[in-house]
């Protein structure tokens, strides 16, 4: 086994995950965030994308995060007459994000990240425990 391919491949799915997340907490950030007049539009979900390739000096397939994509679905509508975004009928129209699609997403992200750590610590401990045996 070729333990610096393991970590390689580990590696690249923890940078991605960990982009993942940060893509994902930016939609929960702006959930709830109304534009600042009638006729802009509001945050727009993001989703990100994977790409892989081969990584010739790991001689190996590696993920990476790809080109962030903007959702576009439908905008979520509110009734509140009294904010500058309403239109002539009181409704704001705001964010296309659910934060409860995004809190899952975000635990499969934590785990996947996990997942990767835990290759990455195991690699490591076999390689330990590989030179330990060596040495013996």
């Amino acid at each position: 086994m070729d333990f610096s391919k393991a970590i390689g491949i580990a590696a690249s799915g923890l940078k991605v995950q960990s982009g993942r997340m940060r893509v994902i907490s930016e939609n929960i950030a702006n959930a709830d965030s109304a534009p600042t007049s009638a006729n802009a539009e509001p945050y727009r979900r993001k989703i990100p994308t994977f790409t892989n390739h081969v990584d010739r000096e790991l001689d190996a397939s590696v993920v990476d995060l790809g080109k962030v994509r903007k959702d576009q679905s439908p905008f979520r509508s509110k009734q509140d007459p009294g904010n500058p975004a309403a239109d002539a009928n009181g409704m704001v129209r705001m964010p296309n994000v659910n934060v409860l699609v995004e809190t899952v997403d975000m635990r499969e992200a934590q785990r996947s990240y996990e997942a990767n750590l835990n290759m990455v610590t195991l690699t490591n401990r076999m390689v330990s425990r590989t030179i330990d045996i060596l040495k013996a």
